[in-house]
């Protein structure tokens, strides 16, 4: 991507030669995307050439239209100005610092002022979780839902009950995805299944949603694939309007792919990027459970790579890679970039580069913010190439012996 280009060039130009479609091509594939009337063949490509150099923006007529023809999201490819996320300040936003919080709910001093003062403290968990030591985190995570629990036993409106559930429920999907992540696959099974009631006893859509979705991924990262569909549709059929639903056809696409069912997997991503396309941008994109714009690119890098289409799995990888990284090199969701750097040394090893391989493989493995199971699922798509291409290597053979570990890790019984 050429560096004095704007991001949004260089990406349309760096998806379009992915694809292996040439400039009057992609005109005529943005043509048969929409039933919208375009200009005439040569106008429509003139314009294209132009936005490729960077000359003129694409307008809002026609952003979405290359967005679907690409195979994305509009906000992926053209963001909106970003809110300032990782949540609020607990203190600005309702003048009681945590330590007062915990007094009146130990006081049973429960009002608007103090549910809302736990709904962004819980927001804030859940903004916390792509970067702060997981068995840190999952502390103070089971310390807020004891402090929830324990107010079932005050008085209550219905009212209050119900955003009691709710905020309960929220940090119970946290504390079970912390929980998977240390390798703890019973507490997270246990977690998860609490939280699908706390869900259906608070009528929450998102939560019964993002209950199922941990199911579809503790199935995928075990090689049940099966059971990645069915947790896919009942996950579904419950979330409601909540972006829950765009992870849930992702899982489900990631299935596919290992299955070698390409077509389903292109219907399942397609379906989960249209539903993206009709949401508006979230207000707190750290937020774990919010579907932001960039994840979608994330969950197509890892379905390209096991369908072996490197060109696009390299472009995907590099973008997720440059999207999930601040101005001052900071990673803001290092376990995607650690996914992004193991697909750029799958499809290193299998163009024949053991060298660039294992330093892909080992910038992954180096990142402190680890998914055991996740990471392990991934690592396996480059452990088979470097067994099958550089089976006699030393170089191969000792990173190998890290990979086993990590999925043993993963593995391990709780």
């Amino acid at each position: 991507m050429t560096a004095d280009l704007p991001s949004w060039a260089g990406r349309i130009r760096s998806m379009r030669e992915a694809r292996g479609w040439t400039q009057p091509e992609v005109a005529q594939r943005m043509r048969e995307q929409t039933s919208e009337h375009l200009p005439e063949a040569d106008n429509l490509i003139r314009r294209w050439k132009a936005w490729e150099r960077g000359e003129n923006k694409p307008g809002a007529f026609y952003q979405p239209i290359i967005a679907a023809t690409l195979g994305t999201v509009t906000a992926a490819l053209f963001p909106p100005f970003e809110r300032p996320s990782g949540g609020i300040e607990l203190l600005g936003s309702t003048g009681m610092d945590r330590l007062e919080v915990v007094s009146r709910l130990q006081a049973s001093d429960v009002n608007e002022a103090t549910l809302e003062a736990v709904r962004i403290t819980v927001d804030k968990l859940c903004s916390e979780y792509a970067r702060r030591p997981p068995a840190e985190l999952i502390l103070e995570g089971r310390q807020w839902l004891r402090r929830l629990l324990e107010m079932q036993e005050q008085k209550l409106s219905l009212r209050q009950q119900r955003d009691v559930y709710e905020l309960a429920g929220w940090l119970a999907l946290l504390i079970g995805c912390l929980e998977y992540d240390l390798g703890d696959r019973a507490s997270a099974e246990a977690t998860r299944k609490s939280a699908l009631s706390l869900g259906q006893e608070s009528g929450s859509g998102g939560i019964m949603g993002w209950a199922h979705e941990m199911r579809a991924w503790f199935s995928l990262t075990r090689g049940d694939y099966r059971g990645v569909t069915i947790a896919a549709e009942a996950g579904q059929a419950v979330a409601g309007n909540h972006s829950v639903s765009v992870q849930l056809a992702a899982q489900e696409a990631k299935a596919w792919a290992r299955i070698g069912r390409r077509e389903e997997m292109q219907v399942a991503l397609e379906k989960g990027r249209i539903l993206l396309e009709s949401m508006p941008y979230p207000d707190n994109i750290d937020n774990h459970f919010v579907v932001d714009p960039n994840k979608f690119d994330f969950y197509a890098m890892d379905c390209y790579r096991h369908v072996g289409e490197n060109n696009l799995a390299r472009e995907l990888s590099e973008e997720v890679i440059r999207a999930s990284t601040d101005f001052d090199r900071r990673e803001r969701w290092p376990m995607r970039v650690a996914e992004a750097q193991i697909t750029l040394g799958v499809i290193a090893a299998r163009e024949g580069d053991l060298d660039e391989a294992i330093g892909r493989g080992r910038k992954a493995l180096d990142g402190e913010r680890k998914s055991l199971p996740s990471l392990a699922l991934v690592a396996r798509d480059l452990s088979g190439v470097l067994q099958e291409r550089f089976a006699d290597e030393p170089k191969a053979a000792s990173y190998l012996d890290q990979l086993r570990t990590i999925d043993q890790q993963a593995r391990r019984p709780a």
